[in-house]
């Protein structure tokens, strides 16, 4: 079955960094588009960024310059790297795919950035 597993999240002062991993298994990774999604305390799930499987990328607006998402098909796995953090940054991310016509989610890792 699809599994998307998360990692690579905590506590980080803003301006810092971190780098969220996303293990993919159960699918055809190389030839799946993947996106990493977030939902703050109180607000609705919003998308941060997606990598098509030619590797183009897409970026919401309050994140662009600041984060990159890639891919390593070799792995199975999807990154984002976030620079200079800010606490609106805070949230659960969320990795996704859609496979066969069906979205699938990870469980999420938690984004801290302390003001």
């Amino acid at each position: 079955q699809v599994q998307l597993v998360e990692s690579g999240g905590g506590l980080v002062q803003a301006g810092g960094s971190l780098r969220l991993s996303c293990a993919a298994s159960g699918f055809i990774f190389r030839i799946s588009a993947m996106g990493w999604y977030r939902q703050a305390p109180g607000k609705q799930r919003e998308l941060v960024a997606t990598i098509t499987i030619g590797s183009s990328t897409n970026y919401a607006d309050s994140v662009k310059g600041r984060f990159t998402i890639s891919r390593d098909n070799a792995k199975n796995t999807v990154y984002l790297q976030m620079n200079s953090l800010k606490p609106e940054d805070t949230g659960v991310y969320y990795c996704n795919t859609e496979w066969r016509s069906m979205p699938y989610w990870g469980k999420g890792t938690l984004v801290t950035v302390s003001s």
